[in-house]
Protein backbone atom coordinates (compact mmCIF):
# COMPACT_ATOMS: atom_id res chain seq x y z
CA UNK A 1 0.00 0.00 0.00
CA UNK A 2 1.37 3.42 -0.82
CA UNK A 3 1.37 6.39 1.08
CA UNK A 4 -1.58 8.63 1.37
CA UNK A 5 1.04 11.71 0.11
CA UNK A 6 2.20 9.91 -2.76
CA UNK A 7 0.31 11.89 -5.36
CA UNK A 8 0.17 11.47 -9.16
CA UNK A 9 1.89 14.11 -11.08
CA UNK A 10 -0.36 16.27 -13.16
CA UNK A 11 0.10 18.95 -15.99
CA UNK A 12 -1.21 22.89 -14.92
CA UNK A 13 -4.28 24.02 -16.79
CA UNK A 14 -5.39 27.21 -16.84
CA UNK A 15 -9.21 27.16 -18.23
CA UNK A 16 -11.07 24.27 -20.23
CA UNK A 17 -9.86 25.78 -23.74
CA UNK A 18 -5.82 25.71 -22.30
CA UNK A 19 -6.76 22.31 -21.17
CA UNK A 20 -8.41 20.76 -24.94
CA UNK A 21 -5.47 22.83 -26.72
CA UNK A 22 -2.90 20.36 -24.36
CA UNK A 23 -4.45 17.11 -24.65
CA UNK A 24 -5.04 17.48 -28.55
CA UNK A 25 -1.36 18.49 -28.69
CA UNK A 26 -0.54 15.24 -26.38
CA UNK A 27 -3.24 13.18 -27.55
CA UNK A 28 -4.10 14.01 -31.12
CA UNK A 29 -4.81 10.94 -32.91
CA UNK A 30 -6.24 8.89 -29.46
CA UNK A 31 -9.96 8.16 -29.46
CA UNK A 32 -11.48 10.66 -27.71
CA UNK A 33 -14.87 8.92 -28.25
CA UNK A 34 -16.25 5.69 -29.71
CA UNK A 35 -19.89 5.94 -30.23
CA UNK A 36 -22.37 3.42 -32.54
CA UNK A 37 -23.55 4.02 -35.72
CA UNK A 38 -26.95 3.16 -37.37
CA UNK A 39 -25.41 -0.22 -38.42
CA UNK A 40 -24.16 -1.08 -35.25
CA UNK A 41 -20.38 -0.46 -36.01
CA UNK A 42 -18.23 1.67 -33.39
CA UNK A 43 -16.85 3.79 -35.00
CA UNK A 44 -13.72 6.67 -33.33
CA UNK A 45 -13.31 10.40 -33.04
CA UNK A 46 -10.30 11.85 -32.27
CA UNK A 47 -9.42 14.66 -30.22
CA UNK A 48 -7.68 16.65 -32.97
CA UNK A 49 -11.60 16.20 -34.56
CA UNK A 50 -13.34 17.11 -31.76
CA UNK A 51 -11.41 19.95 -31.10
CA UNK A 52 -12.41 21.01 -34.99
CA UNK A 53 -16.04 20.22 -34.21
CA UNK A 54 -15.63 22.21 -30.99
CA UNK A 55 -14.10 25.54 -32.90
CA UNK A 56 -16.85 25.31 -35.74
CA UNK A 57 -19.83 25.20 -33.61
CA UNK A 58 -18.37 27.96 -31.39
CA UNK A 59 -17.43 30.37 -34.48
CA UNK A 60 -21.16 29.33 -35.57
CA UNK A 61 -22.66 30.58 -32.23
CA UNK A 62 -20.54 33.73 -32.30
CA UNK A 63 -21.81 34.88 -35.80
CA UNK A 64 -25.20 34.47 -35.12
CA UNK A 65 -24.65 36.57 -32.05
CA UNK A 66 -24.39 34.86 -29.13
CA UNK A 67 -21.00 36.15 -27.80
CA UNK A 68 -21.22 36.75 -24.13
CA UNK A 69 -25.15 35.16 -23.86
CA UNK A 70 -26.51 32.30 -21.39
CA UNK A 71 -27.06 28.94 -24.04
CA UNK A 72 -29.03 26.23 -22.81
CA UNK A 73 -28.71 22.33 -23.44
CA UNK A 74 -31.11 19.76 -23.04
CA UNK A 75 -30.19 16.21 -24.15
CA UNK A 76 -29.02 12.62 -23.56
CA UNK A 77 -25.89 11.79 -23.02
CA UNK A 78 -24.27 12.17 -26.55
CA UNK A 79 -21.68 13.37 -28.56
CA UNK A 80 -23.31 16.88 -29.61
CA UNK A 81 -23.64 17.90 -25.92
CA UNK A 82 -20.32 17.48 -25.22
CA UNK A 83 -19.23 19.42 -28.50
CA UNK A 84 -21.58 21.94 -27.13
CA UNK A 85 -20.66 22.47 -23.39
CA UNK A 86 -17.06 22.95 -24.22
CA UNK A 87 -17.63 25.06 -27.58
CA UNK A 88 -19.76 27.43 -25.63
CA UNK A 89 -17.97 27.64 -22.23
CA UNK A 90 -14.46 27.92 -24.21
CA UNK A 91 -15.77 31.28 -26.08
CA UNK A 92 -18.77 31.89 -26.52
CA UNK A 93 -20.60 32.30 -23.15
CA UNK A 94 -21.85 30.82 -20.06
CA UNK A 95 -23.20 27.31 -20.39
CA UNK A 96 -26.81 26.03 -19.13
CA UNK A 97 -27.13 22.35 -18.60
CA UNK A 98 -30.52 21.33 -18.00
CA UNK A 99 -32.32 18.26 -16.84
CA UNK A 100 -34.27 16.86 -20.12
CA UNK A 101 -36.48 15.36 -17.60
CA UNK A 102 -37.66 18.12 -16.37
CA UNK A 103 -41.40 18.97 -16.29
CA UNK A 104 -42.14 21.22 -18.42
CA UNK A 105 -43.41 24.02 -16.26
CA UNK A 106 -39.73 23.36 -14.10
CA UNK A 107 -38.28 23.83 -17.86
CA UNK A 108 -39.56 26.95 -18.73
CA UNK A 109 -39.21 28.70 -15.22
CA UNK A 110 -35.33 27.33 -15.04
CA UNK A 111 -35.04 28.47 -18.70
CA UNK A 112 -36.50 32.10 -17.88
CA UNK A 113 -34.77 32.63 -14.65
CA UNK A 114 -31.49 31.41 -16.63
CA UNK A 115 -31.90 34.23 -18.63
CA UNK A 116 -30.76 32.12 -22.00
CA UNK A 117 -30.69 33.35 -25.27
CA UNK A 118 -30.38 30.09 -27.26
CA UNK A 119 -31.50 26.41 -26.52
CA UNK A 120 -29.90 24.12 -27.95
CA UNK A 121 -31.39 20.52 -27.58
CA UNK A 122 -31.93 17.02 -28.83
CA UNK A 123 -34.69 15.14 -30.52
CA UNK A 124 -36.40 13.57 -27.60
CA UNK A 125 -36.60 16.87 -25.51
CA UNK A 126 -38.87 17.58 -28.90
CA UNK A 127 -41.88 17.46 -26.87
CA UNK A 128 -41.04 19.64 -23.93
CA UNK A 129 -39.29 22.19 -26.30
CA UNK A 130 -42.40 22.46 -28.46
CA UNK A 131 -44.23 23.28 -24.91
CA UNK A 132 -42.37 26.02 -23.75
CA UNK A 133 -40.90 27.85 -26.89
CA UNK A 134 -43.98 29.97 -27.15
CA UNK A 135 -43.49 31.34 -24.12
CA UNK A 136 -39.91 32.56 -23.96
CA UNK A 137 -39.52 35.52 -25.96
CA UNK A 138 -36.23 35.69 -24.71
CA UNK A 139 -34.19 32.41 -26.26
CA UNK A 140 -33.67 33.66 -30.46
CA UNK A 141 -32.74 30.48 -31.05
CA UNK A 142 -33.73 27.14 -30.89
CA UNK A 143 -30.87 24.78 -32.11
CA UNK A 144 -31.68 20.98 -32.85
CA UNK A 145 -29.02 18.57 -32.41
CA UNK A 146 -30.57 16.44 -34.82
CA UNK A 147 -32.38 16.76 -38.44
CA UNK A 148 -35.87 17.19 -38.07
CA UNK A 149 -38.31 19.19 -40.59
CA UNK A 150 -39.06 22.09 -38.52
CA UNK A 151 -38.67 25.78 -39.89
CA UNK A 152 -38.71 26.91 -36.73
CA UNK A 153 -35.28 25.26 -35.61
CA UNK A 154 -31.62 25.79 -36.61
CA UNK A 155 -30.03 22.54 -36.87
CA UNK A 156 -26.22 21.02 -35.04
CA UNK A 157 -24.86 19.95 -38.39
CA UNK A 158 -25.52 22.84 -40.71
CA UNK A 159 -24.64 25.12 -38.10
CA UNK A 160 -21.31 22.76 -37.62
CA UNK A 161 -20.91 23.38 -41.36
CA UNK A 162 -21.53 26.81 -41.15
CA UNK A 163 -18.44 27.05 -38.81
CA UNK A 164 -16.13 24.99 -40.61
CA UNK A 165 -16.70 26.95 -43.97
CA UNK A 166 -15.90 30.68 -42.05
CA UNK A 167 -12.70 28.96 -39.99
CA UNK A 168 -11.40 28.18 -43.85
CA UNK A 169 -12.34 31.99 -44.90
CA UNK A 170 -10.42 32.77 -42.30
CA UNK A 171 -12.13 33.02 -39.46
CA UNK A 172 -10.34 33.29 -36.25
CA UNK A 173 -12.78 35.40 -33.72
CA UNK A 174 -13.74 31.89 -31.48
CA UNK A 175 -9.82 30.72 -31.09
CA UNK A 176 -8.74 34.44 -30.18
CA UNK A 177 -11.10 34.81 -27.71
CA UNK A 178 -9.45 34.75 -24.21
CA UNK A 179 -11.11 33.06 -20.77
CA UNK A 180 -10.61 34.85 -17.68
CA UNK A 181 -10.56 31.56 -15.92
CA UNK A 182 -12.86 33.61 -13.23
CA UNK A 183 -15.47 34.56 -14.73
CA UNK A 184 -18.75 32.66 -13.88
CA UNK A 185 -19.12 30.76 -17.33
CA UNK A 186 -21.11 27.57 -15.90
CA UNK A 187 -24.54 27.87 -14.56
CA UNK A 188 -26.17 24.88 -12.73
CA UNK A 189 -29.22 24.47 -11.30
CA UNK A 190 -29.75 22.08 -7.71
CA UNK A 191 -32.57 19.92 -7.73
CA UNK A 192 -35.45 21.26 -6.47
CA UNK A 193 -39.46 22.32 -7.11
CA UNK A 194 -40.19 24.86 -8.97
CA UNK A 195 -39.62 28.49 -7.66
CA UNK A 196 -36.85 26.95 -5.14
CA UNK A 197 -34.11 25.07 -8.06
CA UNK A 198 -31.09 27.24 -6.91
CA UNK A 199 -28.51 28.56 -10.16
CA UNK A 200 -25.06 27.59 -9.08
CA UNK A 201 -22.28 30.16 -10.80
CA UNK A 202 -19.09 28.09 -11.37
CA UNK A 203 -15.93 29.40 -13.02
CA UNK A 204 -12.90 27.55 -15.10
CA UNK A 205 -10.93 27.66 -11.99
CA UNK A 206 -13.50 25.47 -10.13
CA UNK A 207 -13.89 22.66 -12.57
CA UNK A 208 -9.75 22.79 -13.39
CA UNK A 209 -9.14 22.53 -9.71
CA UNK A 210 -11.32 19.53 -9.95
CA UNK A 211 -10.05 18.11 -12.69
CA UNK A 212 -6.32 18.39 -11.56
CA UNK A 213 -7.44 17.20 -7.65
CA UNK A 214 -8.67 14.19 -8.87
CA UNK A 215 -6.05 13.23 -11.32
CA UNK A 216 -3.48 13.20 -8.88
CA UNK A 217 -5.25 11.12 -6.76
CA UNK A 218 -7.03 8.65 -9.02
CA UNK A 219 -4.53 6.72 -12.44
CA UNK A 220 -6.17 7.75 -15.81
CA UNK A 221 -4.32 6.59 -18.78
CA UNK A 222 -4.94 7.31 -22.23
CA UNK A 223 -5.34 3.66 -22.68
CA UNK A 224 -8.48 3.77 -20.39
CA UNK A 225 -11.87 4.19 -21.49
CA UNK A 226 -15.26 4.88 -19.61
CA UNK A 227 -18.93 4.26 -20.61
CA UNK A 228 -20.80 7.42 -19.38
CA UNK A 229 -24.46 6.35 -18.06
CA UNK A 230 -25.08 9.21 -15.62
CA UNK A 231 -26.78 12.39 -17.10
CA UNK A 232 -24.23 14.90 -18.03
CA UNK A 233 -25.94 17.93 -16.86
CA UNK A 234 -24.95 16.80 -12.79
CA UNK A 235 -21.48 18.42 -12.61
CA UNK A 236 -20.60 14.82 -10.75
CA UNK A 237 -20.49 13.27 -14.40
CA UNK A 238 -19.93 16.20 -16.39
CA UNK A 239 -16.48 17.36 -13.96
CA UNK A 240 -15.58 13.20 -13.58
CA UNK A 241 -16.78 11.02 -16.65
CA UNK A 242 -16.24 13.76 -18.80
CA UNK A 243 -13.86 16.35 -18.62
CA UNK A 244 -11.35 14.47 -16.56
CA UNK A 245 -11.35 12.01 -19.27
CA UNK A 246 -10.85 14.79 -21.97
CA UNK A 247 -7.70 15.85 -19.83
CA UNK A 248 -6.38 12.31 -19.40
CA UNK A 249 -6.38 11.26 -23.07
CA UNK A 250 -8.79 8.50 -22.44
CA UNK A 251 -11.83 7.55 -24.22
CA UNK A 252 -15.71 8.25 -23.63
CA UNK A 253 -18.94 5.84 -24.67
CA UNK A 254 -22.10 6.60 -23.84
CA UNK A 255 -24.87 3.89 -22.31
CA UNK A 256 -28.05 3.97 -24.69
CA UNK A 257 -29.94 4.02 -21.43
CA UNK A 258 -30.27 2.00 -17.90
CA UNK A 259 -31.72 -0.76 -19.43
CA UNK A 260 -29.09 -1.24 -22.01
CA UNK A 261 -26.04 -1.18 -19.48
CA UNK A 262 -25.32 -4.57 -19.40
CA UNK A 263 -24.89 -4.66 -23.50
CA UNK A 264 -22.99 -1.64 -23.68
CA UNK A 265 -20.55 -2.65 -20.95
CA UNK A 266 -19.96 -5.63 -23.25
CA UNK A 267 -19.84 -3.41 -26.52
CA UNK A 268 -17.41 -0.82 -25.36
CA UNK A 269 -15.56 -2.84 -22.28
CA UNK A 270 -14.81 0.46 -20.31
CA UNK A 271 -12.18 0.01 -17.94
CA UNK A 272 -13.83 2.88 -15.42
CA UNK A 273 -17.21 3.54 -14.74
CA UNK A 274 -18.62 6.30 -12.71
CA UNK A 275 -21.78 5.93 -11.16
CA UNK A 276 -24.15 5.47 -7.98
CA UNK A 277 -24.54 3.19 -5.43
CA UNK A 278 -27.46 2.03 -6.45
CA UNK A 279 -26.22 0.17 -9.59
CA UNK A 280 -23.55 -1.04 -7.76
CA UNK A 281 -25.67 -2.62 -5.23
CA UNK A 282 -27.84 -3.92 -7.82
CA UNK A 283 -24.72 -6.18 -9.60
CA UNK A 284 -23.66 -7.08 -6.00
CA UNK A 285 -27.08 -8.65 -5.25
CA UNK A 286 -27.39 -10.17 -8.73
CA UNK A 287 -23.98 -12.15 -8.23
CA UNK A 288 -25.31 -13.74 -5.16
CA UNK A 289 -28.88 -14.41 -6.10
CA UNK A 290 -27.31 -16.34 -8.93
CA UNK A 291 -24.92 -18.04 -6.63
CA UNK A 292 -27.49 -19.62 -4.02
CA UNK A 293 -29.56 -20.56 -7.32
CA UNK A 294 -26.81 -23.10 -8.43
CA UNK A 295 -26.08 -25.82 -5.98
CA UNK A 296 -22.60 -25.31 -4.69
CA UNK A 297 -21.76 -22.40 -5.98
CA UNK A 298 -22.43 -20.01 -3.47
CA UNK A 299 -19.68 -22.37 -0.83
CA UNK A 300 -17.36 -21.93 -4.09
CA UNK A 301 -17.71 -18.04 -4.26
CA UNK A 302 -16.99 -18.17 -0.02
CA UNK A 303 -13.90 -19.72 -0.33
CA UNK A 304 -12.84 -18.05 -3.85
CA UNK A 305 -13.38 -15.06 -1.79
CA UNK A 306 -11.42 -16.25 1.58
CA UNK A 307 -8.11 -17.40 -0.72
CA UNK A 308 -8.30 -14.72 -3.37
CA UNK A 309 -7.79 -12.06 0.06
CA UNK A 310 -5.48 -13.83 1.91
CA UNK A 311 -2.69 -14.30 -0.85
CA UNK A 312 -3.47 -10.54 -2.06
CA UNK A 313 -3.56 -8.70 1.10
CA UNK A 314 -1.05 -11.68 2.96
CA UNK A 315 1.30 -12.73 0.08
CA UNK A 316 0.83 -9.56 -2.32
CA UNK A 317 -0.28 -12.35 -4.94
CA UNK A 318 -3.24 -11.14 -7.04
CA UNK A 319 -5.74 -13.97 -8.81
CA UNK A 320 -8.78 -11.85 -8.20
CA UNK A 321 -9.45 -11.45 -12.20
CA UNK A 322 -8.55 -15.32 -12.83
CA UNK A 323 -10.46 -16.37 -10.34
CA UNK A 324 -13.54 -14.75 -10.66
CA UNK A 325 -13.48 -14.31 -14.44
CA UNK A 326 -16.92 -14.65 -14.93
CA UNK A 327 -17.86 -11.53 -13.57
CA UNK A 328 -15.43 -9.87 -14.57
CA UNK A 329 -16.93 -10.70 -18.75
CA UNK A 330 -20.25 -9.93 -17.26
CA UNK A 331 -19.09 -6.48 -17.37
CA UNK A 332 -17.04 -6.37 -19.95
CA UNK A 333 -14.04 -7.83 -19.15
CA UNK A 334 -12.18 -5.00 -18.79
CA UNK A 335 -13.20 -2.85 -15.94
CA UNK A 336 -11.25 -2.21 -13.04
CA UNK A 337 -12.56 0.96 -11.41
CA UNK A 338 -15.99 1.76 -10.05
CA UNK A 339 -16.17 5.70 -9.10
CA UNK A 340 -19.43 6.24 -6.90
CA UNK A 341 -20.72 8.86 -5.34
CA UNK A 342 -24.16 10.79 -4.98
CA UNK A 343 -24.93 8.91 -2.06
CA UNK A 344 -23.32 6.33 0.81
CA UNK A 345 -22.35 3.00 -0.12
CA UNK A 346 -22.66 0.07 2.07
CA UNK A 347 -18.97 -1.16 3.29
CA UNK A 348 -19.90 -4.81 2.53
CA UNK A 349 -20.25 -4.27 -1.11
CA UNK A 350 -17.60 -2.54 -1.90
CA UNK A 351 -15.09 -4.59 -0.07
CA UNK A 352 -16.83 -7.42 -2.16
CA UNK A 353 -15.88 -6.07 -5.23
CA UNK A 354 -12.52 -5.79 -4.33
CA UNK A 355 -12.65 -9.40 -3.46
CA UNK A 356 -13.40 -9.49 -7.14
CA UNK A 357 -10.75 -7.59 -8.32
CA UNK A 358 -12.59 -4.47 -8.87
CA UNK A 359 -11.50 -1.36 -7.09
CA UNK A 360 -14.82 0.94 -5.51
CA UNK A 361 -13.68 4.22 -4.33
CA UNK A 362 -16.37 6.10 -3.18
CA UNK A 363 -15.92 10.69 -2.56
CA UNK A 364 -18.18 13.30 -1.53
CA UNK A 365 -19.54 16.30 -3.09
CA UNK A 366 -22.13 18.91 -4.09
CA UNK A 367 -22.50 21.27 -7.02
CA UNK A 368 -21.56 24.26 -5.25
CA UNK A 369 -18.22 22.15 -5.20
CA UNK A 370 -17.71 21.64 -8.81
CA UNK A 371 -18.54 18.78 -7.50
CA UNK A 372 -15.51 16.85 -5.68
CA UNK A 373 -14.60 17.46 -2.21
CA UNK A 374 -13.00 13.68 -0.87
CA UNK A 375 -12.22 11.18 -2.68
CA UNK A 376 -10.29 7.47 -1.97
CA UNK A 377 -7.61 7.38 -3.54
CA UNK A 378 -6.54 4.17 -5.84
CA UNK A 379 -3.80 3.62 -3.21
CA UNK A 380 -5.25 4.85 -0.26
CA UNK A 381 -8.87 4.13 0.71
CA UNK A 382 -11.45 3.16 3.64
CA UNK A 383 -14.29 1.29 3.15
CA UNK A 384 -17.46 3.66 4.55
CA UNK A 385 -15.58 6.82 4.05
CA UNK A 386 -15.59 9.40 1.24
CA UNK A 387 -11.83 9.35 1.17
CA UNK A 388 -9.33 12.16 1.87
CA UNK A 389 -9.68 15.92 0.56
CA UNK A 390 -8.71 15.98 -2.81
CA UNK A 391 -5.33 18.44 -2.88
CA UNK A 392 -6.19 22.19 -2.75
CA UNK A 393 -9.51 21.59 -0.87
CA UNK A 394 -9.29 21.99 2.74
CA UNK A 395 -12.56 20.26 5.25
CA UNK A 396 -13.21 20.87 8.75
CA UNK A 397 -16.26 19.88 11.08
CA UNK A 398 -17.85 22.70 12.67
CA UNK A 399 -18.70 22.53 16.07
CA UNK A 400 -18.05 18.73 16.70
CA UNK A 401 -19.70 17.00 19.27
CA UNK A 402 -18.70 14.53 21.71
CA UNK A 403 -18.42 11.73 18.73
CA UNK A 404 -16.74 14.19 16.60
CA UNK A 405 -19.95 14.83 14.26
CA UNK A 406 -20.69 18.52 13.17
CA UNK A 407 -21.15 20.55 10.16
CA UNK A 408 -18.66 19.77 7.11
CA UNK A 409 -17.07 23.45 5.97
CA UNK A 410 -15.46 23.37 2.68
CA UNK A 411 -12.76 25.90 1.54
CA UNK A 412 -10.37 25.71 -2.21
CA UNK A 413 -10.53 27.12 -5.26
CA UNK A 414 -13.30 24.29 -5.99
CA UNK A 415 -15.76 26.03 -4.46
CA UNK A 416 -18.54 28.17 -6.23
CA UNK A 417 -18.71 31.90 -7.04
CA UNK A 418 -22.21 32.24 -5.84
CA UNK A 419 -25.93 31.39 -6.68
CA UNK A 420 -27.11 33.34 -9.39
CA UNK A 421 -29.40 36.61 -8.54
CA UNK A 422 -29.29 35.24 -5.02
CA UNK A 423 -27.08 37.52 -2.76
CA UNK A 424 -29.04 36.09 0.61
CA UNK A 425 -28.32 32.92 -0.28
CA UNK A 426 -24.82 32.77 -1.13
CA UNK A 427 -24.32 35.03 2.42
CA UNK A 428 -26.00 31.97 4.32
CA UNK A 429 -23.92 29.60 2.73
CA UNK A 430 -20.37 31.43 2.24
CA UNK A 431 -18.75 32.76 4.99
CA UNK A 432 -15.35 34.26 5.60
CA UNK A 433 -14.33 32.05 2.78
CA UNK A 434 -15.96 28.52 3.96
CA UNK A 435 -18.83 26.76 2.23
CA UNK A 436 -21.34 25.61 4.75
CA UNK A 437 -22.56 22.16 3.41
CA UNK A 438 -25.33 21.95 5.61
CA UNK A 439 -24.12 17.50 5.58
CA UNK A 440 -22.59 16.48 8.79
CA UNK A 441 -19.70 14.04 9.39
CA UNK A 442 -17.06 13.42 11.07
CA UNK A 443 -12.79 13.32 10.19
CA UNK A 444 -10.22 10.67 11.60
CA UNK A 445 -7.10 11.23 12.80
CA UNK A 446 -5.49 10.13 9.19
CA UNK A 447 -8.05 12.52 7.18
CA UNK A 448 -10.84 10.46 6.43
CA UNK A 449 -14.20 11.74 6.06
CA UNK A 450 -17.21 9.95 7.31
CA UNK A 451 -20.67 11.45 6.19
CA UNK A 452 -23.24 10.84 9.18
CA UNK A 453 -26.22 12.87 7.71
CA UNK A 454 -28.12 16.06 6.33
CA UNK A 455 -28.32 18.67 9.09
CA UNK A 456 -31.88 19.45 7.72
CA UNK A 457 -32.72 16.20 7.87
CA UNK A 458 -31.99 15.08 11.83
CA UNK A 459 -35.01 14.22 14.05
CA UNK A 460 -34.64 15.99 17.58
CA UNK A 461 -36.15 14.41 19.89
CA UNK A 462 -38.17 16.11 22.86
CA UNK A 463 -34.81 15.55 25.13
CA UNK A 464 -32.59 17.55 22.61
CA UNK A 465 -31.17 13.87 21.23
CA UNK A 466 -30.35 13.94 17.66
CA UNK A 467 -31.24 11.07 15.50
CA UNK A 468 -29.47 10.54 11.92
CA UNK A 469 -32.25 8.88 9.73
CA UNK A 470 -29.30 7.74 7.40
CA UNK A 471 -27.71 5.63 10.51
CA UNK A 472 -31.03 3.61 10.62
CA UNK A 473 -31.67 3.32 6.92
CA UNK A 474 -28.08 1.42 6.76
CA UNK A 475 -29.45 -0.95 9.71
CA UNK A 476 -32.33 -1.71 7.54
CA UNK A 477 -30.93 -1.75 4.26
CA UNK A 478 -28.86 -4.80 5.20
CA UNK A 479 -31.66 -7.06 5.21
CA UNK A 480 -32.57 -8.62 2.21
CA UNK A 481 -36.18 -8.48 2.46
CA UNK A 482 -35.52 -4.64 1.98
CA UNK A 483 -35.52 -2.69 -1.30
CA UNK A 484 -35.57 0.99 -0.45
CA UNK A 485 -36.56 2.61 2.65
CA UNK A 486 -36.62 6.35 4.43
CA UNK A 487 -36.60 6.78 7.77
CA UNK A 488 -37.98 10.02 9.32
CA UNK A 489 -39.62 11.67 12.38
CA UNK A 490 -42.99 12.38 12.64
CA UNK A 491 -44.92 14.40 15.25
CA UNK A 492 -47.32 12.25 17.35
CA UNK A 493 -49.85 15.28 18.17
CA UNK A 494 -51.31 13.51 21.46
CA UNK A 495 -47.80 12.94 23.54
CA UNK A 496 -45.66 16.10 21.59
CA UNK A 497 -42.79 13.00 21.16
CA UNK A 498 -41.25 13.06 17.74
CA UNK A 499 -41.69 8.71 16.81
CA UNK A 500 -39.00 7.85 14.60
CA UNK A 501 -40.90 6.02 11.42
CA UNK A 502 -39.36 3.55 8.57
CA UNK A 503 -41.19 4.45 4.97
CA UNK A 504 -40.43 1.03 3.53
CA UNK A 505 -40.47 -0.74 -0.36
CA UNK A 506 -40.27 -4.51 0.24
CA UNK A 507 -38.09 -6.45 -1.80
CA UNK A 508 -40.89 -9.14 -2.53
CA UNK A 509 -39.19 -11.64 -4.90
CA UNK A 510 -36.87 -12.11 -1.80
CA UNK A 511 -39.78 -12.44 0.81
CA UNK A 512 -41.90 -14.75 -1.80
CA UNK A 513 -38.81 -16.90 -1.70
CA UNK A 514 -38.65 -17.11 1.98
CA UNK A 515 -42.03 -17.09 2.76
CA UNK A 516 -42.99 -19.49 -0.06
CA UNK A 517 -41.92 -22.88 2.21
CA UNK A 518 -44.58 -21.69 5.27
CA UNK A 519 -47.53 -20.77 2.71
CA UNK A 520 -49.29 -21.68 0.08
CA UNK A 521 -50.28 -17.99 -0.83
CA UNK A 522 -48.20 -14.46 0.95
CA UNK A 523 -50.81 -11.85 1.94
CA UNK A 524 -49.66 -8.16 3.09
CA UNK A 525 -50.19 -9.18 6.74
CA UNK A 526 -47.43 -11.72 5.84
CA UNK A 527 -44.90 -9.31 4.60
CA UNK A 528 -45.97 -6.63 7.25
CA UNK A 529 -44.83 -9.22 9.81
CA UNK A 530 -41.47 -9.94 8.11
CA UNK A 531 -40.56 -6.48 7.60
CA UNK A 532 -41.80 -6.00 11.30
CA UNK A 533 -38.93 -8.44 12.31
CA UNK A 534 -36.70 -6.82 10.64
CA UNK A 535 -37.38 -3.82 12.54
CA UNK A 536 -37.07 -5.53 15.55
CA UNK A 537 -33.74 -6.87 14.95
CA UNK A 538 -32.52 -3.42 14.09
CA UNK A 539 -34.15 -1.50 17.53
CA UNK A 540 -32.11 -4.44 19.30
CA UNK A 541 -28.93 -2.74 18.33
CA UNK A 542 -29.69 0.57 18.64
CA UNK A 543 -30.38 3.20 21.95
CA UNK A 544 -34.05 3.23 23.11
CA UNK A 545 -34.84 6.93 22.06
CA UNK A 546 -33.77 5.70 18.08
CA UNK A 547 -35.89 2.73 18.02
CA UNK A 548 -38.43 2.99 14.83
CA UNK A 549 -41.90 3.03 16.35
CA UNK A 550 -43.65 2.27 13.29
CA UNK A 551 -43.52 1.89 9.56
CA UNK A 552 -45.03 1.82 6.19
CA UNK A 553 -44.86 -0.71 3.31
CA UNK A 554 -44.92 1.06 -0.37
CA UNK A 555 -46.60 -0.54 -3.54
CA UNK A 556 -43.90 1.01 -5.42
CA UNK A 557 -39.85 2.46 -5.80
CA UNK A 558 -39.11 6.01 -3.93
CA UNK A 559 -39.12 8.90 -6.91
CA UNK A 560 -35.87 9.61 -7.35
CA UNK A 561 -33.20 12.18 -9.04
CA UNK A 562 -31.84 11.52 -11.94
CA UNK A 563 -28.94 10.68 -10.13
CA UNK A 564 -30.74 8.13 -8.17
CA UNK A 565 -31.07 9.60 -4.88
CA UNK A 566 -34.58 9.50 -3.13
CA UNK A 567 -36.45 12.63 -3.31
CA UNK A 568 -37.24 12.96 0.64
CA UNK A 569 -39.69 15.23 0.07
CA UNK A 570 -42.11 12.18 -0.67
CA UNK A 571 -41.40 9.81 2.21
CA UNK A 572 -44.34 10.03 4.12
CA UNK A 573 -46.04 8.68 0.91
CA UNK A 574 -47.03 4.84 1.23
CA UNK A 575 -46.63 5.14 -2.85
CA UNK A 576 -45.90 7.19 -5.76
CA UNK A 577 -49.35 7.40 -6.57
Amino acid sequence: MLRKDRLYEVRPINDLKDMLSQSVSLFGDYAAFRQKGLDGQISEITYKEFCADISAFGTALLDLGFSNKKIAVIGENRYEWCVTYLSVVNGVGTIVPLDRELPVDDLQYLLEQSEASAVIFSEKSLEQVDSVMGKLPSVKSWICMDKIEDERFLYYAALLDNGREAINAGSDEYEKTVINPDDPLILLFTSGTTGYAKGVMLSHTNICSVITGVSATVSVKPTDSVLSILPLHHTYECTLGFLTIIYSGASIAFSEGLKYISKNLNEYKPTFLVTVPLLLENVYKKVWNQAKKQKGLKRKLIIGQLVSSFLYNVLGIDIRRKLFKQIHENVGGNLSTFITGAAAIDPKISKGFRKWGFSVLQGYGLTECAPLVTGNRDNFCRDGSTGLAIPGVEIKINNPDRKGIGEIFVKGSNVMLGYFNNLKETNNVLVNGWFHTGDLGRITREGFLYITGRCKNVIVTKNGKNIFPEELESYIKNSPYVAECVVYGELDENTGETRVMANIFPNLEAIKETLKNFANSINTEDIHNLLQEVIKNVNRRIPLYKHIRDIIIRESEFEKTTSRKIKRYAQQLPSSE
